[in-house]
């Protein structure tokens, strides 16, 4: 186990400095997450036959398979968003803000990811090394929760894209379907993704695998106080003005609240 977090971390931090570089060379930071998505995936998912001999086998190709999903999933959707030559507006404000120093600071901040792409597979590797061999609650519960976190920041996505896509909303703030909800319901179903993890692969026989739940709650710190709701909010507030600060007191940052739902007369469909 300790060798393959090694081996993801020294991997990743290869991969993130060969995003730190595309980035440089094409001046969009959306790469960096871009490289980020499908290296974790791709690295968790070869991991887990190396260290996690002991698991049962539809077990480790399950998580396998949920792993590289995800991964695929989420990564696809940023390049095709980066590759018709959309920065992410996180980028762009740090590009701004940063100055002249913005490749020395973003390639610490890259660098950053590649150990918690290495308490992430952690997460994973427990999953699959799970050592009863029977599907039990906990696989149900997890894949359950697995499923509809992917489902679901892909339906956030959509709604985003299809908003933006009508010219009639340019200059808005989407407040449609999810996004009436949170502000950032895709930042909300990507920590709740990384409870499956955990919740497949806590083994009280194994005080160690409670580790495991380090993935989730980095992963929701990080979105909701470091590289996430932050840089972004500030970009929109830059751009938005007003209207996203009146969405801001409107719809709560992550997760909904009955207070905000209140406050529409009629909650927004799902599209």
């Amino acid at each position: 186990m300790i060798v393959a977090l090694f081996a993801i971390c020294a991997v990743m931090s290869a991969l993130m400095t060969i995003a730190w570089i595309v980035q440089r060379r094409t001046l969009n930071g959306g790469w960096v997450d871009v490289f980020w998505s499908f290296g974790t995936g791709i690295c968790c998912a070869f991991a887990i036959p190396l260290a996690s001999q002991d698991g049962a086998l539809w077990r480790r190709a399950l998580i396998a398979a949920v792993t590289v999903a995800w991964s695929f999933r989420l990564g696809g959707y940023i390049a095709w968003r980066v590759a018709r030559g959309s920065e992410d507006p996180r980028y762009a404000a740090l590009r701004r803000q940063w100055g002249a120093d913005y490749d020395r600071r973003l390639l610490r901040f890259v660098l950053i990811q590649a150990p918690v792409s290495a308490v992430l597979a952690m997460a994973v590797l427990y999953a699959a090394r799970q050592p009863d061999p029977a599907f039990g609650i906990s696989d149900g519960v997890g894949l359950v929760i697995a499923f509809a976190a992917i489902v679901g920041e892909a339906m956030a996505d959509r709604q985003m894209r299809r908003f933006k896509s009508n010219p009639a909303n340019r200059g808005k703030v989407c407040d449609q379907g999810l996004w009436g909800w949170s502000r950032h319901p895709n930042y909300v179903f990507e920590a709740v993704l990384w409870l499956a993890f955990p919740i497949i692969g806590s083994n009280l026989g194994d005080g160690w695998s409670l580790l495991s739940w380090l993935a989730p709650l980095l992963m929701g710190a990080i979105l909701r106080y470091v590289s996430g709701v932050p840089p972004l909010e500030a970009a929109m507030l830059l751009s938005k003005g007003e209207a996203y600060r009146l969405y801001q007191q409107r719809v709560p940052a992550m997760l909904p609240t009955r207070y905000a739902r209140s406050r529409y007369r009629h909650p927004p469909a799902l599209r």
